[in-house]
């Protein structure tokens, strides 16, 4: 079945085919005003123009021929290899890391064959655009242009870091004797649930010690060798590599820019913030003007503050809009999650997941085996297998996290009438933002209300919704800065900016800097805590998920609009309430833009669905507008200054002396203190013998 292709898309395609007539109309006519103005002795120049012209015509076809062969097996080699990537995530042993392993060799080697075959060919002069577009996505090979013994070890070394991450395990704080507690579900339940200082300082510090702290040396000799793949595909680092999918030479002051327009909001958010925090853990653990302890949000990473809504939520008399308490009142499981979500798309109109999603997908934790609990969508290439890994918890957090994963499903499904190297979002950061953007149109009262996890009786007046800006903007607006230095981080690495004797406390910098946390502990140059977090282990690109988090406020603004269900001109239809479930318009709209995949630069597809052709973050402003107000005025009632001190940066080039934190060890007596007496002895018999020789 094929996706519905927008007007704007069959208009850009017509458009393409169009230039290239013109281009060679243009040719023609230079031909014959040549012959006309040149006499018969002229012949040969103009027929050499003529071969000219018939060799592109002639290469243009081979290459067509080419890349309709190419695609056939790119697609077989993309799912064989897929399918040994979910074997192992999905089942961590020895064997099936081997195997995994082997296959990805057996990809790059046909990766590398194909790419000579790709380079053979002169594509720049081709006429027609999209057959260039396509030569160019293609003719960069990746990391598959390192040797093969070079990709061994380059993929051995996110293998090993990977591992490490998904295996790691802590002791309890509790119970000291055990210590088998994994990252899910058992560290990120006390992170969420527990209001013990210690506790979350204990849980904090022994997750890092366990995962980051255990891959420095694999990270180092990582992005050695990935760096030389980028050199090897004519980038001056990985950094380059990565950006080369945002089709912009000013990304990173685009993002500057971006970060700008919303920090005076976050600063709002975190002052109110740590003033509860202070609260309700005291001065002296909370001190005004400083970085707030990173292990008081809520969160591993304090990447998302939700889970601390209790302890911040500003009328708490107010009904709760976390209905996880209702969902699991109600018996909702894993797989009813998954079913609302699919009946919220298609509802818009959107297509269905097809049988081999169901069969095939791990949506529960199994427990008889190690898996790679964190939530990811997986396109197996062939047009019909798509699936998701996660671990899933009946909470209304993991409901969001769903609608995110499958909106990776819809945008798969959209575009899988597509050439594998057009079966992509625009740009990395739309595949992030599709699912976010319904699941705004979810989580709104209206929307709870309409399936019944919400009292269709509860008013939602001022201080409710105030109540739900403030949830919404706990995990929206706080992870603006966490998202921006995962990946700023990285291009100083990248670029040399930082050598590797410097990784963790430029880490802590950036995150005082922008994010305005610290360390519960003194950190130093022997820790590695930025591969606490699976996307720095795993080897994934972070900004995508800064760029989401701006342009899903578009989409779901433009959507709204089509659904006729915000009108900024209408306070009875303010944004922060707009529930487009059912709107076939706005569904449609949203499927044209699916469906275009990486066809197009993104501006292109932004502007399809939204009539804008830029990243802007009015939008999310727009939405939390009557928050902010509110913070801005709280902060001056409460005497909170906005911002902080990041004077005394909590890490050391050297691991400290002793620390409280750290469990006691038991040591082997001094051999020097052993061996002082016998000093002594020999000193003297020395002196006996000189005074007798």
């Amino acid at each position: 079945m094929f996706a519905p292709v927008a007007i704007s898309e069959l208009f850009a395609q017509r458009k393409m085919h169009f230039n290239g007539l013109i281009i060679s109309c243009c040719l023609l006519v230079s031909l014959t005003n040549a012959i006309d103005a040149k006499g018969p002795e002229d012949d040969e120049w103009v027929d050499g123009l003529l071969r000219k012209k018939r060799a592109v015509d002639q290469d243009e076809a081979l290459a067509k021929d080419f890349l309709s062969s190419h695609n056939l097996k790119a697609s077989d080699m993309c799912y064989q290899t897929n399918i040994a990537e979910w074997r192992y995530a999905s089942d961590i042993t020895t064997e099936n890391e081997r195997l995994k392993l082997e296959q990805s060799l057996v990809s790059a080697r046909f990766e590398k064959e194909a790419w000579k075959n790709i380079t053979s060919f002169n594509w720049e002069p081709f006429t027609d655009p999209d057959l260039k577009r396509k030569f160019r996505l293609i003719s960069v090979l990746g990391p598959s242009a390192l040797p093969e013994e070079k990709l061994t070890q380059y993929r051995k070394s996110i293998d090993a870091m990977e591992t490490i991450y998904s295996t790691a395990k802590i002791c309890s704080y509790t119970n000291p004797a055990d210590c088998g507690l994994n990252l899910d579900p058992d560290i990120t339940e006390t992170m969420r649930s527990s209001r013990n200082f210690e506790e979350l300082k204990h849980v904090w510090h022994q997750w890092h010690q366990q995962s980051g702290g255990k891959m420095r040396n694999h990270y180092e000799r990582f992005v050695e060798l990935s760096n030389e793949a980028a050199r090897m595909n004519n980038f001056s680092d990985t950094g380059a590599y990565w950006l080369r999918n945002y089709e912009s030479d000013t990304f990173k002051k685009d993002i500057e820019g971006l970060w700008q327009t919303i920090k005076p909001f976050y600063l709002q958010l975190h002052a109110y913030v740590r003033a509860k925090l202070r609260a309700h853990y005291g001065e002296d653990k909370v001190p005004k003007n400083q970085p707030i302890p990173a292990h008081l949000l809520g969160n591993m990473w304090a990447q998302a503050w939700a889970n601390i809504n209790e302890l911040v939520t500003p009328y708490p008399g107010k009904v709760s809009v976390d209905v996880t308490p209702e969902m699991q009142k109600q018996g909702y499981t894993p797989k009813k999650m998954f079913q609302m979500s699919e009946d919220f798309f298609t509802s818009l109109g959107l297509l269905p997941t097809p049988p081999e999603f169901w069969s095939g997908s791990i949506i529960e934790k199994p427990a008889d085996r190690e898996i790679v609990c964190h939530a990811s969508a997986w396109d197996f290439c062939n047009g019909k297998d798509f699936r998701i890994k996660q671990c899933t918890k009946v909470t209304m957090e993991d409901f969001i996290v769903v609608h995110h994963e499958m909106g990776h499903i819809q945008y798969y499904l959209q575009y899988k009438h597509l050439p594998l190297v057009y079966r992509d979002g625009a740009n990395s950061g739309f595949h992030e933002a599709v699912g976010d953007a319904l699941a705004l149109s979810v989580q709104t009262t209206k929307h709870l209300k309409e399936i019944g996890l919400l009292d269709k009786s509860s008013p939602q007046d001022y201080e409710a919704t105030i109540n739900y800006l403030l949830l919404t903007a706990l995990d929206k607006i706080a992870f603006f800065p966490f998202a921006y230095i995962m990946d700023k981080w990285r291009w100083d690495v990248f670029d040399g900016s930082i050598s590797s004797a410097d990784y963790n406390c430029h880490w802590w910098k950036l995150r005082e800097e922008y994010q305005g946390i610290r360390s519960p502990v003194i950190r130093s140059e022997v820790d590695f805590d930025p591969g606490a977090k699976y996307h720095i282990a795993a080897n994934v690109e972070y900004i995508r998920y800064f760029v989401s988090f701006v342009i899903q406020f578009q989409f779901y603004k433009s959507m709204c609009v089509t659904a006729g269900q915000y009108d900024p001109n209408n306070p009875a239809l303010p944004l922060h309430e707009c529930d487009f479930y059912r709107s076939k318009e706005a569904g449609a709209k949203l499927g044209a833009m699916l469906a275009m995949g990486s066809s197009r630069p993104w501006p292109e597809a932004m502007r399809a669905l939204t009539g804008q052709d830029r990243m802007d973050a009015s939008a999310f402003r727009e939405y939390f507008k009557p928050l902010e107000d509110w913070l801005i005025a709280k902060n001056k009632e409460l005497g909170e200054p906005v911002g902080w001190s990041s004077e005394d940066l909590n890490c050391q080039k050297n691991a400290p002396e002793s620390t409280t934190q750290d469990p006691p060890t038991t040591q082997r007596p001094s051999s020097s203190g052993q061996l002082l007496p016998h000093i002594w002895i020999l000193a003297f018999v020395y002196s006996l013998l000189r005074f007798v020789f």
